[in-house]
């Protein structure tokens, strides 16, 4: 029989507490509750996307002594409304198969209904003793606060760029191949604090690279710009001269999409800034150049200018080009 494919982040997903890197937080409170029989009757896991926070739900539930059939997952972005809270309802009434407790993981729990909400908050107040509940969300302020003041909040930190990085390089190992510190770094950036949209590149690089992973196949295959050209068009920026921007942008614009892109400038200037305040990494000559000579351009202001006007350039992908030459020439001639 042919095997079927598995996705990097389903075939290297945590199957235990030690095997979760990056939330050591969440992991010693769920750990110490659980040694100590302390078990609430129901979690709230925040944090962004990728973070771990369904997979972490389900080591709880086996933790616990769940087995599978009692282990009870709702996506609550297609089954959001009330009908299927009120047949949520009913289920945990009913005892566990063959396990101590019913864990019921509601995934996206922000995307209930109001209804739905009210309805799932009366079996909060009064749950069976056998029920627990593990609501994972990625935007806790939408829900009802009645809900939250509930359950017991647990936050997933995002991984930050050495974690997730290191994460990178060993399942790289694990896969039989080899990248480099630098390669892996430029993978997590771009998987933006989620393991598994990191794991979800690599994957994209894996199919594409030989046993050593090539910088420029990554680069290739994220579409990213080349550094020298963004140095180049943050140089023009530093000195305001729109002619040199005008030419950086024109240098670049086919190679990679806008919003990409721009969001590696954001980044630049990012690095630039930490590097002017001695907490970045000085390997980078021409960017510690710039961010020695222009210590008053490339800073915090710069970052939340260009962060603020990032939306203009998602308006229509037509015109994202135009939208990026416009922020940047606004900021020359300001």
């Amino acid at each position: 029989m042919k095997e079927t494919h598995l996705a990097l982040y389903r075939k290297y997903r945590p199957e235990t507490f030690s095997d979760v890197v990056g939330q050591d937080q969440a992991v010693n409170l769920l750990v110490s509750s659980i040694k100590q029989k302390k078990i609430s009757h129901a979690y709230l896991f925040c944090g962004g996307r990728g973070t771990g926070k369904t997979t972490v739900a389900r080591i709880v539930a086996r933790d616990i002594g769940c087995n599978p059939e009692d282990i009870i997952e709702i996506d609550a972005a297609s089954n959001r409304g009330i009908d299927e809270i009120r047949a949520l309802r009913d289920a945990v009434r009913t005892s566990p198969f063959s396990s101590p407790y019913k864990v019921y993981i509601v995934d996206e729990a922000h995307m209930l209904t109001k209804e739905a909400a009210n309805a799932l908050l009366k079996t909060l107040e009064e749950p069976p003793s056998h029920v627990v509940f593990i609501l994972a969300t990625t935007d806790p302020e939408k829900l009802p606060q009645t809900i939250v003041s509930r359950c017991q909040k647990v936050v997933f930190n995002q991984p930050d760029l050495k974690v997730l990085a290191d994460r990178l390089i060993s399942v790289a190992e694990k896969e039989d191949r080899r990248l480099s510190v630098e390669t892996a770094e430029l993978i997590a950036r771009h998987g933006k604090g989620s393991y598994r949209d990191a794991l979800g590149i690599l994957e994209q690089v894996l199919s594409i690279s030989g046993k050593i992973i090539k910088h420029d196949d990554v680069v290739t295959t994220l579409g990213t710009t080349e550094k020298e050209s963004l140095i180049a068009l943050l140089e023009a920026v530093c000195i305001k001269n729109s002619k040199d921007v005008i030419s950086s942008i024109k240098n670049i614009e086919g190679k990679t999409s806008a919003i990409r892109t721009y969001d590696d400038f954001i980044e630049l200037v990012r690095s630039g800034l930490l590097i002017r305040i001695g907490e970045g990494d000085k390997k980078d000559k021409e960017l510690t150049r710039l961010a020695t000579e222009y210590p008053l351009i490339i800073g915090s202001k710069l970052v939340l200018e260009l962060l603020s006007k990032r939306h203009l350039l998602e308006v229509s992908n037509t015109h994202s080009w135009t939208a990026f030459l416009a922020i940047l020439l606004s900021l020359v001639e300001a």
